[in-house]
């Protein structure tokens, strides 16, 4: 931050700047009832009602048939290499959030990049084929700002290699296609309740499995491996999710249906505002049938007026908070630039992207006025 940028930030009120995003939070009264509960019961975790409710909740309305609750989505990642018994090698995205290679690592897993798709942005399968080795057990490809990765030819690619497929689904909840909820695809996909999510609970998380059995190991491993009182069957890790989460993601859900109209009618606003923009590109959809607007990502082309990090450092100036949602890529993080696959030359998509990229404000408090000024600084520039 310089000095102007920083002078403004103590100069100007908290309310006047614009973040990247902003919690959606439902009136403070209707979670009292919830909580007086917790109270009279004095059940705070393991696995109590609130949680219990929560789960069958969610996989109603995410049309899923089994899901495992988690303190959040970092340890669920963890936790579904630890349950399919992941080792070795597993091919993966740079284009993401840490968490997604550092889950591989904390389990003693090699993370090989690959590189993207120019339009979507995810793991492009034309390019994963020519990564396997001996050592390869895995994919764990993006759904990148919730759009669809390429299923189809992921699984295909997985079933001719014998490979599991594990979705880091952070961005993706209530993504459908035309086979339904994309959270179906893999062998496990990944959810994230972060306060910055689409659907938060302040912190959470998830794990989407196939069958009851799977199901049934990664609640024994969220919970140190416990079957019984006096049974651990497996090194586990405390993952759970407490009530209070619990009780406000059930809540959360009453209100999710109108925060994402009003996401959907933000990134309708943009598309058709910035449309005609010179060096202005509004990444595309995925093929979504219902998507949930997680991100609105804009790629500054060099034939626009200024350049991205000049766009990003204008913006702050004018307390708009945008985010180069990703830059770096991981492969460039001192802890995974010198593997082989993070060699600039083999991810030549993934790098052109982190350099042009910039996710514009989207929440559903954002008004149209809000709106008129983050335009208007992209279309002034």
């Amino acid at each position: 931050m310089n000095a102007v940028t920083l002078l403004r930030a103590i100069e100007s009120p908290i309310d006047e700047r614009i973040y990247v995003t902003q919690p959606h939070l439902p009136p403070l009264e209707e979670f009292i009832p919830y909580l007086q509960q917790i109270w009279d019961t004095k059940v705070l975790t393991n696995g109590g009602p609130f949680h219990q409710q929560f789960e069958a909740a969610l996989c109603k309305y995410l049309g899923v048939k089994h899901l495992a609750l988690f303190t959040n989505g970092t340890v669920a990642l963890l936790t579904a290499l630890q349950a399919l018994r992941v080792t070795g090698e597993v091919i993966t995205t740079p284009y993401s959030f840490v968490a997604t290679a550092h889950s591989l690592l904390w389990n003693g897993i090699k993370p090989v990049f690959v590189d993207v798709d120019p339009h979507t942005l995810n793991l492009d399968p034309a390019k994963i084929e020519a990564a396997i080795t001996p050592q390869t057990t895995a994919i764990m490809p993006v759904h990148c700002y919730g759009k669809p990765c390429d299923v189809d030819a992921i699984q295909k690619i997985a079933d001719n290699y014998n490979l599991k497929v594990i979705y880091d689904a952070a961005h993706a909840f209530g993504v459908q296609t035309n086979t339904g909820s994309v959270l179906e695809h893999g062998d496990l996909a990944v959810l994230s309740f972060h306060a910055t999510k689409v659907f938060n609970t302040f912190e959470g998380g998830a794990i989407i499995c196939q069958d009851a059995r799977t199901k049934e190991r990664i609640d024994h491993l969220k919970n140190f491996g416990f079957v019984d009182e006096v049974t651990v069957v497996a090194s586990g890790i405390n993952g759970k999710m407490s009530e209070i989460n619990a009780a406000f993601g059930l809540l959360q859900l009453q209100h999710i249906d109108d925060a994402l109209a009003r996401r959907a009618r933000i990134d309708g606003i943009y598309r058709e505002r910035l449309r005609d923009v010179r060096g202005i590109t509004c990444v595309p959809k995925a093929g979504e049938k219902v998507a949930n607007h997680s991100y609105f990502p804009i790629l500054v082309g060099p034939d626009h007026p200024i350049s991205r990090d000049a766009m990003y450092q204008k913006f702050r100036d004018h307390d708009i908070y945008a985010r180069r949602y990703f830059y770096p890529l991981i492969s460039d993080f001192p802890i995974y630039r010198n593997l082989p696959s993070a060699r600039p030359e083999n991810l030549p998509v993934a790098r052109a992207a982190s350099q042009q990229i910039l996710c514009l404000p989207l929440f559903p408090a954002l008004t149209d006025d809000m709106l008129d000024r983050i335009v208007g600084i992209i279309s002034d520039a």
